[in-house]
């Protein structure tokens, strides 16, 4: 490996030191500021590292990598989210657990955005697995880490169960796929995708399928989505919504890349399948969070349906849908994160604010907390003037582009349904009610927590007033 593919790979490079760094830190002194100060600034400087190669020329390592404009976003944007994570997550560690070994937490949560920082920049069947692998190993230990809660173990063991299912879905089929082609780099097998029309190959066929149903596992897409809200229940909030922001972002950016590289589109049994599995994510997602009243199990079977509005960008293909994918999987970032840190920052020393009941009359309360959750939940929802509005609007463009007819009606039909519990939940917070005098009143808030939910807030709304620089940067991604 020459210098310069070193230097390419320097946000990684500091990543993996840093977490090497963190290990002898914790090892000569155990202090839970002084290791979250360092895993802030060792983030810091990867997303530093990142910007400044953000526009030089893309750089293939082998057929294994290539640190491109597109792969630099993404990481970027999934550093980004682990920062805002890093936040919130020193304050769940303070206020649940005081007494317990915190400073692993945050080498295991550097490992997780490693693998799936790594992951957006795979073009090789090794460094995709060894990637995903990284992140989901991370993640069982992650998931079950407040191991004192009811019902985190059983969160850790069922991610760990069907996400080992996934990785066998994933393998079986890449060997399929390498029976075929004989390659395992997406270059090579762009080669092979163009020697097959239509469906004259089945093994290649079904190796796609194999893949497309582990990495519906990874996205919680419809009908492998069983795990999501048992898992987002069971881990802390933080990591839920790093689940829901970070492991999702990695794979998300992976699937675009693969099916751009391989030309995987011209298959229409292998989109037919994913068509039938946005339609499925979008309704079921949104007619199973109407039946919820725990406010994390809300957000969990909202994000299912929020992954299927974004496959009805990937649906369209090449060029405008994968700047729609890209815009939205950013926008929606931006709000579940916002969205959890409320959950995280009305958490109280004995208990997670994940029920309804925590939120009655909370406008009258805490009301720039009510206010920025509102917001957030808006923007779910696709109100306009906030950043969702916008992401839902450039879906709708790139699928009605691509005449997706149906897919555009199903997105706007599911938007409306899940339009109802957002403002379920928004007139919960304006309602005046006296149980929070019966032990149900949230935690206090944290000033670091307030500050991060406000610059996501600002965030949030001022990209559904002016999101034209962001729609410009995500046009010039190749």
């Amino acid at each position: 490996m020459s210098a310069a593919d070193i230097l390419s790979l320097l946000p990684m490079v500091i990543l993996a030191g840093g977490i090497l760094l963190t290990l002898i830190l914790i090892a000569l002194r155990r202090s839970h500021l002084l290791i979250f100060t360092a895993a802030e600034i060792i983030i810091l400087a990867a997303i530093v590292a990142a910007l400044l190669h953000l526009n030089q020329e893309p750089q293939i390592i082998g057929d294994i990598i290539v640190v491109d404009r597109f792969g630099l976003y993404y990481q970027i944007l999934l550093l980004s989210a682990t920062l805002v994570i890093s936040i919130f997550s020193y304050i769940s560690l303070e206020r649940l657990f005081p007494d317990k070994r915190k400073e692993e937490y945050y080498v295991l949560l550097m490992l997780a955005t490693l693998g799936s920082s790594m992951m957006v920049i795979s073009t090789h069947f090794i460094s995709f697995f060894v990637s995903i692998e990284v992140l989901t190993i991370s993640l069982y230990t992650l998931i079950s880490y407040y191991r004192e809660r009811d019902k985190a173990i059983e969160a850790g063991l069922k991610y760990l169960v069907l996400a080992a299912m996934s990785s066998a879905f994933l393998l079986f089929g890449m060997a399929l796929i390498y029976a075929v082609s004989g390659q395992m780099s997406f270059h090579a097998l762009f080669a092979v995708a163009t020697n097959y029309s239509g469906s004259s190959n089945v093994m290649l066929i079904a190796g796609a399928g194999l893949m497309i149903v582990g990495i519906g596992f990874k996205l919680a897409l419809v009908p492998f989505h069983m795990w999501a809200p048992d898992v987002y229940e069971g881990a802390s909030s933080p990591v839920s919504a790093f689940v829901a922001t970070v492991s999702k972002g990695g794979v998300v950016a992976l699937l675009l890349r693969f099916f751009t590289m391989t030309d995987l589109y011209r298959y229409q049994n292998v989109m037919l399948a994913f068509t039938v599995i946005a339609l499925l994510s979008m309704l079921a997602g949104n007619l199973l969070a109407l039946q919820q009243r725990n406010v994390k199990r809300l957000l969990a079977y909202s994000s299912i349906a929020h992954l299927g509005y974004l496959l009805v960008a990937f649906i369209a293909g090449k060029g405008m849908g994968v700047q729609a994918a890209t815009f939205y999987i950013t926008i929606y970032m931006l709000t579940i994160l916002g969205a959890f840190g409320v959950v995280t920052i009305l958490s109280k020393t004995d208990s997670e604010a994940d029920g309804t009941e925590y939120y009655k009359g909370l406008f009258w309360r805490r009301p720039l907390l009510a206010a920025l959750f509102t917001l957030f939940l808006l923007s779910l929802a696709g109100i306009p003037l906030t950043a969702g509005f916008i992401g839902k609007y450039f879906l709708l463009t790139a699928g009605l582009g691509n005449r997706q007819w149906l897919l555009a009606f199903v997105l706007v039909a599911s938007s409306v349904i899940g339009l109802f519990y957002y403002l379920r939940l928004i007139v919960t917070m304006i309602s005046q009610d006296e149980d929070y005098q019966k032990g149900l009143s949230p935690g206090i808030p944290s000033k670091g927590g307030l500050l991060t939910l406000m610059v996501l807030g600002i965030l949030v709304l001022g990209l559904g007033l002016s999101p034209g620089w962001l729609i410009d940067l995500v046009r010039t991604l190749p």
